[in-house]
């Protein structure tokens, strides 16, 4: 049984937190490389600090939370404040013992119950309790909300629900539904997906986790829910089956961040929705996709990692995804240094983002 601690605990900033701040004025992102998994750690100006999931499980753990430990240095960060799962895949909460056992995490957050038995879901949930133990512990509902000092955090989706009530400033109605195709129920943990809106001044972000497509249409229709933002971390590694057009056109981002794998996500069907978005400016990635091919992929200065063993040229035509499974062969992995995408925002809405493998960096000025 999944113990829940006072929504209260929501509201709270962390007090440890004002301690671990360096003076930074910005509001510091770091999009971590995991394979093809997700972590991304947010740092308030005050120092607070959020990290939504902790990448990938097994053999893969130690190097995950490797990773992971080099943005909490590089961030100045002493603790995890808060630490939502987004949700019970392994590749999204596959590192959190060891990670846990690295360096104190005061809050854990999850959407509840899994829906998806499996066996290292269920191996996880038998030694999560005894990870939030020495924390607290909140099952997120759509509409709390969170302060990282002057870093709102909203949760607009959790355990199958969306907020039913638009943000501040949101609400106009979402044209883009009246063509929306409904796909096929999604009766998987992507679907459970904990989402979260961050607002800092003017600045806004969005991440959504594995949020699948009819869950998306949920959120945005008939009204756009979530209004406009300049940062959307893409959904579900850039896989077709998020990223509906009536949730990434809607959002209009300004820039997308791709976590994606080398052969896990970037397929044209979802680089087409996110290349078409009115008002994108650019597209930055994770890692170059083979299911890309050079039709989808964006100049190598916006990505962040290669592989070992890479071949001598990208193929034009982008190659099929891998068949899941047992039987799947692994996807290149790259085990030496990983480098992140670093996005800090000022609070009139203006933002940098930095490629930490070649240091090329780009601002974005605050919006008009």
């Amino acid at each position: 049984m999944i113990r829940v601690a006072s929504l209260a605990l929501l509201l709270l900033a962390s007090a440890a937190a004002l301690g671990q701040s360096r003076g930074r004025e910005s509001f510091d992102i770091y999009v971590v490389d995991v394979e093809g998994g997700n972590a991304t750690l947010f740092v308030a100006p005050s120092g607070a600090s959020l990290l939504i999931d902790t990448g990938n499980g097994g053999p893969a753990a130690k190097r995950d939370a490797d990773r992971i430990m080099a943005a909490v240095d590089d961030a100045g960060v002493k603790s995890i404040d808060h630490l939502i799962t987004t949700h019970y895949h392994g590749d999204h909460f596959g590192a959190m013992e060891e990670l846990a056992g690295r360096l104190p995490v005061r809050e854990f957050i999850d959407h509840g119950d899994n829906v998806q038995p499996n066996p290292a879901a269920d191996a996880f949930l038998a030694t999560y309790p005894k990870l939030y133990a020495k924390g607290a512990h909140v099952v997120a509902k759509p509409g709390d909300r969170m302060s990282l000092g002057d870093v709102e955090v909203r949760i607009v989706a959790s355990a199958g629900r969306a907020i039913d009530r638009p943000l501040p400033g949101a609400g106009e109605r979402n044209a883009l539904c009246d063509s929306y195709a409904a796909k096929d129920p999604d009766p998987s943990e992507n679907a459970q997906s904990v989402g979260s809106h961050f607002t800092f001044g003017r600045f806004r972000a969005v991440h959504l986790g594995d949020l699948t497509w009819n869950k998306e249409h949920d959120l945005m229709c008939p009204i756009n829910r979530l209004g406009t933002v300049d940062l959307f971390i893409v959904s579900h590694h850039g896989q077709p089956i998020s990223n509906s057009p009536v949730l990434v056109h809607a959002l209009r981002p300004r820039v997308a961040v791709l976590n994606n794998g080398t052969r896990k996500g970037g397929q044209p069907d979802a680089m087409k929705v996110l290349f078409s978005s009115p008002g994108l400016e650019d597209l930055w990635q994770m890692h170059f996709s083979l299911l890309s091919g050079q039709e989808y992929t964006v100049p190598g200065a916006f990505i962040a990692n290669t592989v070992d063993g890479q071949p001598a040229a990208m193929p034009i035509e982008a190659i099929e995804a891998p068949a899941p499974g047992a039987a799947a062969q692994p996807p290149p992995a790259h085990n030496g240094p990983a480098h992140w995408i670093k996005i800090s925002a000022q609070r009139d809405g203006a933002f940098t983002v930095t490629n930490q493998r070649n240091g090329f960096t780009k601002t974005y000025a605050a919006a008009r």
